[in-house]
């Protein structure tokens, strides 16, 4: 980014116009395989889980680890990804989830694996994680033009939803090949990590924009002034946090749901999985050009889309027909939280963009400390209620947001 006087609106047949830059197709190829690896983890992860403890509860702990090793690690790694070379925290963040992976791929194949090793490799990966996500949502912003930010950042989101098709397919696959097993999956995960590594060592360096003399504390405190002193950015932080918190735990409950309701094997868990993933990604290829000034009130649109087809997927007592359900709830979930995502590093100066996206990271580790109670619930009163008890929090939720906005005299959000 190298010009604050930008033309408005992203320009006609500009749904690939990030591709055009050699860096970002870097970037944008490193994103492929490293959620490629934690999507074919994921699914590995809970159907693990579910075998060593039959427990919905369970499911739930190893997103909680996940989840409290975000709430902590996150707010720090806005402060990092702000303060020093973006290139070097991708890479350490990407080498540190890789060796988790092979620890637990090790742990299975000499066959002394146990619950505590995937609560503890989730806390590793979480904190990978929640270095990685805002380096690398700010490495985009330095790639590209400030007008071309929005196209980034849903290409960006359609390459990770993209490994949400193929991660949880394989994933299924493989588990159910004895040869491979659950064990090959984390092998496989620890290979594309490693790809990662090497595809984020060709980037830039990603040089922080001068330094602001304070301390770590002091930039973390400043991040927060900031997002206060901005009305619609605080509102997309606070009401983005309540959606992905109360919404996107129903993914942790998918393995319980396959074996227990609809009492089937692992391929189907891919395959619903999968499916939710090609909704998102089409959701995001139809969102990449889309002008700036539309993305609020799509954003809301997308939201009650969620909560509606979440109530909807919860309810039917098919497998296929849950099948193509998923794909609205994938694709209406992902969108709203890319529009969330794009629309926050669009009202925000560029040297706040760590912080910022650090900020929003933060709604997925309310995502992992809502897992654990959530499943609690689940086994006590049923999984179809829980998720739409989920669907109901959403709504709400979306609809306070849109009443938040429609108080508010003037929008942040300038028309690019």
């Amino acid at each position: 980014m190298v010009d604050d006087q930008e033309p408005e609106g992203n320009p006609p047949g500009s749904r690939f116009a990030a591709m055009k830059i050699p860096a970002y197709r870097r970037l944008w190829w490193g994103g492929i395989f490293i959620f490629l690896a934690s999507q074919t983890q994921q699914v590995a992860r809970g159907w693990l889980a579910y075998e060593l403890t039959e427990s919905n509860s369970a499911l739930g702990g190893v997103i909680f680890g996940f989840g409290v090793s975000l709430l902590i690690a996150t707010p720090f790694s806005g402060v990092v990804a702000d303060r020093f070379p973006k290139r070097r925290i991708m890479i350490l963040a990407q080498g540190v989830m890789g060796l988790a992976a092979l620890g637990i791929a090790l742990a299975v194949a000499t066959d002394v694996i146990e619950y505590w090793m995937l609560v503890a490799a989730s806390v590793v990966q979480g904190s990978g994680m929640s270095m990685l996500g805002p380096s690398r949502l700010a490495m985009t912003a330095d790639l590209v033009e400030r007008h071309a930010l929005t196209n980034a950042i849903f290409l960006s989101n359609a390459s990770v939803q993209a490994t949400r098709v193929f991660g949880p397919v394989v994933a299924g696959l493989l588990i159910a090949v004895e040869p491979v097993g659950i064990g090959g999956v984390y092998f496989l995960g620890s290979a594309l990590a490693l790809m990662s590594v090497i595809s984020a060592a060709g980037l830039p360096p990603g040089n922080p924009r001068g330094s602001s003399g304070r301390t770590p504390f002091g930039d973390m405190a400043d991040g927060i002034s900031y997002v206060r002193k901005r009305p619609e950015l605080t509102r997309l932080l606070t009401i983005g946090v309540l959606v992905v918190m109360f919404g996107f735990p129903h993914v942790t409950f998918l393995p319980g749901l396959i074996q227990d309701i609809y009492e089937l094997d692992a391929w189907a868990l891919g395959v619903l999985t999968g499916s939710a993933a090609i909704g998102a990604v089409s959701s995001s290829l139809f969102l990449a050009n889309v002008a700036t000034k539309r993305l609020t009130t799509l954003q809301f649109q997308a939201g009650v889309t969620f909560a509606v087809w979440l109530a909807v997927f919860a309810a039917v007592p098919n497998y296929w027909a849950g099948v193509v359900i998923m794909i609205a709830v994938g694709g209406a979930s992902s969108a709203y939280q890319a529009m969330n995502n794009s629309q926050a590093l669009v009202i925000a100066d560029v040297e706040y963009h760590g912080r910022v996206q650090s900020l929003l990271m933060l709604a997925f580790s309310g995502f992992g400390l809502m897992a654990l109670p959530m499943g609690l619930l689940a086994d006590a009163a049923g999984i179809r209620e829980t998720m739409v008890l989920m669907a109901v929090l959403v709504g709400i939720c979306v609809l306070l947001g849109e009443a938040w906005r429609r108080r508010q005299a003037q929008p942040d959000i300038p028309d690019l």
